[in-house]
């Protein structure tokens, strides 16, 4: 079987490239496939067949090349795969004829696409047929139609061809959007359209003509066609004119409505590229971040965004989420894309010591402060100067702690313990836990004015559970992580182990899962991760006993529904009283909705 590059994302959009021995990519002319993109290397990456297989391998790019969401040096393609190089984005899969294929001087053949007379120009029973003429301007239209490179060209070459064919003397392309309207084109700056008659053209989705026209500027006559879209109309072309001599006909408004309904279906395909490129662009713009993070979902995609908002700015942060979702990830991603991104980052478990120890760690002391201190030592808090601190488990500390926290956020500034000199605190707090402060707030475990001041910005890490989509990518991560140290080939996981791994809750997240990962790369003995490589738990999640009667499991399964939808009633939808109620951890309830397919009933 032959297999291809297709290009669905991307400048290159639509177009395919045949697979033989060697395809190179990047933003050197030289290159097979070349991608004008500046976060494109010169030589990016190339695929090329091995063993009747085939293999792509970045080429020390500088932003690396991507398959499925996670970064690869070297793998061994799968149909499906998708392959992401700067802005664009290929499949990997088998060659299909009907597909466009590159041809020489860079151009493409796509589909055919048949357009019926009788759907393309606008008919009334009083007027007559397009004169001989107009017939041969409307097919230089529509054979040059396909010429027009880029939107702004495209636009220009639609109104300047109606303007020609009407004798109009202004023109100008209108779209309308959830927003509004707006100008795509004008011919003339000064040039006024009539929001009357654009909005009577879209309601009524019928072209428009009127010689004598008041209300308009200087225009005294109008001529408004419709550009019919998928869902109803999607803009219009208006032309106009200010000569009291010319008037439009019949004739005009047949041939304009049929070369206007020619062109609607390319500009609506290159005024939606036009919307995804400047959203794309203002994506890139905000995410366009360093981190070490995984995933694609909706919620990190939201995370990434609060790394790229909170970044630039010297504010205290506040992650919050359950532990192994990658809390300090985060923190130190907020400090990569910082100011202080020069500055050390250094983290401190506030869980992991006493008191004692944790001020000494994070004040430092004097020689002779208390017995064992033989010699003067910095703490945490000045060696992180010019840079951030990371707190984590913020919400262990002590009382005593906590206030001398506050100050350090208040004041700015500290005392070595067993000394009275203070010393200036220039740093970046960014703390976290994944206990619910405010509930510590109400008991009176931890301080209030603390809260507020930790709390100015914060975010929430999802758990795994909430965002199964991004599983298959961390495990393609972590597969490339680990399988280098351990020196195995793997080309990725079996179907079943995916599904296994979809199928469990995950209440370690995102640690659980890399453990899961790394114990089956040095357990297992093939090529793809089997599921009796993972751990018994995920092995068996979603599974049911061989041989097991169907009728008696699923009575079963509805009788834990129902105790289920007891519970949760009961407990007015608050998970953690409701695994309170039935003996279980929160995790683990969380676990049972899922494998008992209750999600979208409970939403």
């Amino acid at each position: 079987m032959n297999y291809s590059l297709n290009a669905l994302a991307g400048p290159l959009e639509g177009m395919q490239w045949p697979l033989a021995e060697s395809l190179s990519i990047g933003r050197d002319r030289a290159n097979d496939i070349f991608l004008e993109d500046h976060a494109v290397s010169r030589r990016h990456c190339v695929v090329q067949k091995q063993d009747g297989a085939y293999l792509l391998r970045d080429l020390d790019s500088s932003n690396g090349t991507c398959v499925n969401g996670a970064p690869v040096q070297e793998r061994r393609l799968e149909p499906g795969d998708r392959i992401r190089v700067g802005r664009t984005v290929f499949c990997y899969g088998p060659l299909e004829d009907n597909q466009a294929r590159p041809l020489s001087g860079g151009t493409s053949v796509g589909k055919t696409q048949v357009l019926r007379v009788e759907e393309s120009i606008y008919r009334r029973p009083d007027v007559a047929a397009p004169a001989q003429s107009g017939l041969q301007l409307l097919i230089r239209f529509l054979t040059s139609l396909g010429e027009a490179r880029g939107p702004g060209q495209l636009k220009q070459y639609v109104v300047d061809s109606l303007l020609s064919a009407t004798g109009a003397g202004r023109g100008a392309l209108v779209t309308a959007h959830a927003g509004g309207l707006a100008c795509a084109w004008l011919s003339h700056p000064e040039m006024r359209v009539a929001e009357e008659v654009v909005r009577q053209v879209l309601a009524h989705g019928a072209a428009l003509v009127s010689n004598e026209v008041t209300g308009a500027g200087d225009a005294t006559a109008v001529l408004a066609l419709p550009l019919p879209g998928a869902d109803g109309p999607f803009g219009l072309v208006y032309l106009d004119t200010n000569d009291r001599r010319h008037s439009f006909s019949g004739d005009h408004l047949q041939l304009a409505a049929a070369m206007a309904a020619a062109a609607a279906a390319p500009l609506e395909s290159m005024l939606r590229i036009e919307r995804l490129e400047a959203e794309n662009l203002r994506l890139q713009n905000e995410i366009h971040i360093q981190h070490d993070m995984a995933g694609d979902s909706p919620r990190m995609r939201a995370v990434y965004a609060f790394v790229a908002k909170a970044a630039p700015s010297h504010s205290t942060v506040l992650i919050r989420g359950e532990s192994g979702t990658g809390k300090e990830l985060v923190a130190r991603a907020i400090h990569r894309n910082s100011p202080r991104a020069r500055g050390p980052f250094l983290a401190v478990n506030c869980a992991a010591l006493t008191e004692s120890l944790l001020e000494s760690e994070l004040f430092g002391h004097e020689k002779g402060a208390f017995t064992g201190a033989v010699a003067q030592k910095r703490g945490r808090i000045e060696e992180a100067a010019g840079g951030s601190l990371f707190l984590d488990e913020i919400g262990e500390l002590a009382p005593a702690m906590q206030a001398k926290l506050l100050r350090v956020i208040q004041e700015r500034e500290f005392e070595r313990v067993g000394s009275a000199r203070p010393i200036k605190a220039d740093i970046r707090l960014i703390a976290a836990t994944h206990r619910s402060l405010e509930s510590m707030v109400n008991d009176g475990s931890f301080r209030q004015d603390l809260y507020y001041r930790l709390n100015v910005i914060s975010v929430t890490i999802p758990p795994l559970r909430e965002r199964c989509e991004d599983i298959g990518t961390l495990a393609e991560h972590f597969i490339q992580k680990h399988g280098r140290g351990i020196g195995r080939a793997v080309r990725g996981l079996s179907a079943d182990a995916s599904a296994r791994l979809r199928a469990y809750a995950w209440p370690g997240n995102v640690r659980e899962l890399e453990n899961a990962i790394e114990r089956a790369l040095v357990l297992g003995s093939t090529d793809l991760i089997l599921p009796d490589d993972l751990p018994e738990t995920v092995a068996e999640a979603g599974i049911a006993p061989a041989g097991a009667d169907p009728d008696f499991h699923e009575q079963v399964k509805q009788a834990k529904r129902q105790i289920v939808l007891r519970a949760l009633e009961a407990a007015g939808k608050d998970y953690n009283e409701a695994a309170r109620r039935l003996g279980l951890h929160p995790s683990n309830l969380y676990r049972l909705v899922r494998n008992l397919e209750m999600k979208s009933e409970l939403e």
